[in-house]
């Protein structure tokens, strides 16, 4: 077998390749990928083009697209080894995570590191040399802030970790308006804002489902050290603040009736969604019948609603 069993190995232990073993090429080609964390990048990738078509007024240039979007892939992808460079002695504990490539012995910890660091420098460089130097350095002080900020000090340490922790995901909205026009604008403070109020209702959720992992390894997620109940208010609290943040476009100027329409009945019906939540926190009602991952799923398809009317919202006004 190329990779040993992660259930075989002791809790905790994150195995370590022995020089001469077996690791076929398609399996290490995909543990590499699979420490980019794609998913994820998906969500980031499904805020940043959108926004070009909002600073453009219409379809920016389909190159300026495709570079963006690799050098954000490339970015955030390094981010996410690093992260799991970092991560790996509690990944090794967490249920969710055992499989990851570090934790199985897949790719050693060298390999990781020095995968990591080399996308960091060609992200970098590649957004400064075909897009422009300020998304160059949006896209370096997005990384350096999810690794040393959130993943090193905020992780670990509070409850407040996704919170402050969640500008490094707020980037890409900055980062996709700059590659345009090479500057800062409300329109992309607002959705920049947006994405911040959007990520603790966005996880904690999750966290509320996997609380036990993080309370075994000792990540003090607010799930861990507060009440459904607590959690639940904290998640409706933000939820409103979002919706009344994405309406903000509106009057100043920067979409119209389409996004204004889409923006209502999406956030609508997230409200709906937290406020469910929160009366079922309220009734003491736990596990399954809790359901606190259909405001997890519907944040996901929430997200991409509201960037999807950002982009189209141009070609209607």
């Amino acid at each position: 077998m190329c990779v040993t069993a992660v259930e075989s190995r002791p809790a905790g232990v994150v195995l370590t390749p022995s020089p001469g073993a077996h690791r076929p090429f398609g399996a290490r080609v995909k543990a590499f990928v699979a420490l980019t964390k794609p998913r994820i990048i998906e969500l980031l990738l499904i805020t940043t083009i959108p926004v070009m078509f909002l600073a453009e007024q219409g379809v920016p240039s389909l190159w300026l697209v495709l570079t963006t979007t690799v050098g954000g892939y490339l970015s955030a992808g390094g981010a996410n080894a690093l992260n799991m460079y970092i991560d790996r002695d509690i990944d090794a504990l967490m249920d969710r995570t055992s499989q990851r490539p570090l934790v199985t012995g897949m790719v050693s910890p060298r390999e990781c590191l020095a995968f990591g660091i080399t996308l960091a420098v060609v992200s970098t460089l590649w957004f400064g040399l075909l897009v422009n130097w300020l998304s160059a350095a949006l896209s370096l002080g997005a990384l350096l802030f999810y690794v040393v900020v959130y993943t090193m000090i905020l992780k670990r340490r509070t409850s407040q970790n996704i919170v402050w922790g969640g500008i490094a995901g707020c980037m890409p909205v900055l980062i996709g308006w700059s590659a345009v026009t090479d500057s800062m604008s409300w329109a992309a403070v607002i959705l920049f804002l947006v994405i911040f109020f959007w990520t603790p209702p966005h996880y904690w959720p999750l966290s509320m489902k996997v609380k036990d992992d993080y309370a075994r390894v000792g990540v003090p997620m607010l799930p861990v050290i507060a009440s459904n109940r607590v959690v639940a208010r904290q998640i409706v609290a933000y939820s409103w603040v979002m919706v009344a943040v994405s309406l903000l476009l509106t009057p100043l100027g920067y979409t119209g009736w389409f996004y204004t329409a889409v923006a209502l009945v999406s956030g609508g019906w997230w409200l709906w969604e937290a406020h469910g939540l929160q009366n079922r926190a309220k009734a003491g009602v736990t596990g399954g019948k809790l359901k606190e991952m259909r405001l997890f799923h519907w944040s996901i398809t929430y997200v991409s609603l509201l960037f999807v009317a950002v982009a189209v919202d141009p070609f209607l006004r």
